[in-house]
């Protein structure tokens, strides 16, 4: 199977690494929703025809029979970064991988959370997905032995403190558990 570099900024290191060596720094950034499982090859599509993206990935080892695979999936499924020009991000839209372009309005607080972003993925390939969790948000446990369970989050500092209500009797419980098993609800 033919390796796809994942961050359409620089061709593929050696060893298959795909780190670029720094995010795109001139024109304005959108985001592009992607087609289902498009990410990858959107951005080499993008990388071929000069657009500047960067698609975040977070490198997994997986286990196949007896063999172990060390694979490459997208940090944030179903989007990619693009920073250009508006008609860079409608160049991209004619790939027809594209589900839908996103406007970006606060462009300098995306640069630098991209760039953050960019730092840590950078220095510690393991990164991995976290649920964005606020105050208050409704949230299903999707594993482990509370695998079911809807609760509250407590406080957006400690998202792994899960509140439990009954509203009938206006009490409610808590419980720690890990926040990335944790799934947003509606």
């Amino acid at each position: 199977m033919r390796a796809i570099p994942t961050m359409g900024i620089t061709p593929m290191a050696v060893g298959g690494e795909s780190l670029p060596r720094e995010l795109p720094n001139s024109g304005l950034w959108f985001l592009l929703h992607t087609k289902s499982r498009q990410e990858k090859i959107l951005a080499d599509e993008l990388h071929r025809i000069g657009i500047p993206n960067y698609l975040p990935v977070s490198r997994q080892l997986r286990q196949y029979g007896n063999r172990r695979i060390r694979i490459e999936l997208p940090l944030f499924p179903g989007y990619l970064f693009v920073r250009g020009t508006v008609e860079d991000a409608y160049q991209s839209n004619r790939t027809h991988r594209v589900a839908r372009i996103i406007p970006v309005t606060d462009q300098p607080r995306l640069d630098w959370e991209l760039r953050n972003l960019f730092l840590a993925c950078r220095n510690d390939p393991a990164v991995q997905p976290y649920p964005y969790l606020q105050k208050g948000v409704r949230v299903l446990v999707c594993s482990g032995p509370f695998r079911g369970v809807e609760g509250f989050v407590e406080d957006r500092t400690t998202p792994r403190r899960l509140i439990l209500q009954v509203q009938t009797l206006g009490r409610a419980v808590s419980i720690e558990v890990d926040g990335d098993v944790l799934q947003a609800v509606g």
